[in-house]
């Protein structure tokens, strides 16, 4: 048994030690220029406004910054325009990519995908996509996020790095405020709130929470915490059981965090089917991951919780008053953080720990390889789906959490993650998550080409939500040369 611990420990610290030096590759990389690592809001690469000094996350000096909108004129359209995306490679999301195609908008959703050009244009905008490409925007199935001054800089900050849905875990009121300024007065992601409930609550308290929940409009829960070690006791399984039951009742998602695969296994024998975060204590059974298939359980991934994030600048994101609010700020100096800022392994929330006490970092590779061996054990591969809960900078993010996934997945496996899988997970998969006739036409264009490798998934552009030009970071066109004077031709 002991060395079996010994070889398991063994495997962890590699594992982890991969991810090290596949960080310090990627930033060799965007040095160099690869993909769209300098591209974006400071870029995953970006140099910087909280200088080199420091170890510790730091507030950047001086007065607020310029404020956020508007940025360009009429946008964000505060209607959908009938649009034809044309010359535009198209990753749909189910598997299919079409080198050269076209997109057609009506009346904010998805009328047409096809390869070649549109037989008419009549009616259409159109927008001459040459060398972009169009993934379905974004899903983040589990994210904080408030309201307050900090909003409107930090909505715009999660459309530019691409997304545009957003499962926001917290209280009813505040996610709700939330989800409404960012339908009518800000541009941000479409956001889906959720309220809060406890398995420390009695039965009958959690049901009351859920009734209330319903009749307030809120259709998730935010994540409820089960106990990870040894196992959730029998008082969390009986409340969580009532939840279960009384959501399904109103019409209730419920949202289970459950960090380790007792807890997991629990969860899914007490009928919960969304699950936040993968196990991040011990290794998934190959018995467990099959039961969470055979159940049709999702896990929302937050696959790099526990891998470190070196050599990135985290800035606020442009226009953020100062300080701002909710977003974890550090400089770029090569040390070791966990998404709080704070070094590496030692800071990791509730942290894996030796028999000295000493924080082993190995939540890195623990989700890792759970998240494959959960995700082969469905055939459809449905298991697995994309959260980020972090708040550092969103394309640092971003591609913190692509890099995790790059060790065990494909690109096509990535973006059927981020993609279908995503949406099944918030329950839109009829509205969102594939490039498809009658969706929502959310659409992120990019300047990559994101079927090579995660750095091109970094490089977006342009977005459309439900139909409406939100972002344009297209460069601005040159200026065209001017006409010769007349009567100043050769002599």
């Amino acid at each position: 048994m002991k060395l079996v611990m010994k070889m398991k420990n063994i495997a962890a610290v590699a594992l982890v030690a991969a991810l090290a030096i596949g960080a310090g590759l990627s930033a060799q990389q965007g040095a160099q220029g690869g993909g769209a690592a300098q591209g974006g809001q400071g870029g995953a690469q970006g140099q910087g406004r909280g200088g080199r000094g420091g170890g510790g996350p730091q507030q950047p000096p001086g007065p607020p910054l310029i404020p956020a909108t508007p940025y360009k004129p009429g946008i964000p359209e505060r209607t959908a325009q009938d649009t034809v995306i044309t010359n535009v490679r198209i990753v749909v999301g189910n598997g299919q990519v079409i080198e050269s195609g076209h997109i057609i908008i009506r009346g904010g959703r998805i009328a047409t995908v096809a390869a070649g050009v549109p037989a008419s244009t009549q009616g259409l905008r159109v927008f001459n996509a040459q060398g972009l490409s169009a993934m379905p925007g974004f899903i983040d199935g589990h994210k904080h996020l408030n309201d307050g001054p900090q909003a409107e800089s930090r909505g715009r900050s999660l459309l530019e790095a691409g997304f545009t849905t957003i499962l926001v875990s917290g209280q009813a009121q505040g996610t709700l405020a939330l989800a409404k300024r960012y339908e009518s007065e800000l541009n941000g992601p479409r956001i889906i709130p959720s309220g809060a409930v406890s398995v420390n609550m009695t039965p009958d308290e959690a049901r009351a929470a859920i009734r209330a929940m319903a009749e307030a409009g809120v259709k998730h829960t935010g994540e409820i915490g089960l106990t990870p070690e040894p196992a959730p006791p029998m008082n969390e399984i009986e409340t969580l059981r009532a939840i279960v039951d009384e959501a399904a009742k109103v019409g209730v998602q419920v949202n289970v965090h459950a960090v380790s695969s007792p807890a997991m296994a629990a969860a899914v024998e007490a009928g919960v089917r969304r699950l936040v975060h993968l196990p991040n204590k011990d290794w998934t059974s190959f018995e467990q991951a099959a039961r969470v298939a055979a159940t049709g359980s999702i896990v929302s991934g937050l696959i790099a919780f526990g891998a470190p994030t070196i050599d990135r600048d985290s800035p606020p994101p442009p226009g953020c008053p100062n300080p701002c609010a909710g977003a974890v700020v550090w400089p770029r100096d090569n040390t070791t953080r966990f998404r709080t800022g704070q070094p590496w392994p030692e800071s990791i929330a509730g942290a894996n720990r030796d028999a000295k006490g000493r924080a082993t970092g190995t939540e890195g590779a623990y989700t890792i390889l759970n998240a494959r061996r959960i995700w082969d054990a469905d055939p459809n591969h449905g298991t697995i789906s994309y959260s980020t809960d972090q708040n550092f900078a969103d394309l640092v993010v971003l591609e913190h959490e692509l890099k995790s996934f790059n060790i065990v997945f494909s690109m096509a496996d990535i973006h059927r993650i981020m993609g279908p899988n995503g949406a099944r997970f918030v329950g839109m998969a009829d509205q969102i998550g594939t490039l498809e006739q009658n969706k929502l036409a959310d659409i992120t264009l990019l300047s990559g080409n994101p079927t090579q490798n995660i750095y091109e998934m970094l490089t977006t552009k342009v977005v459309f939500k439900e139909g409406r030009l939100v972002i344009d970071n297209r460069p601005a066109p040159a200026p065209a040369a001017p006409a010769p004077a007349a009567g100043r031709g050769r002599q």
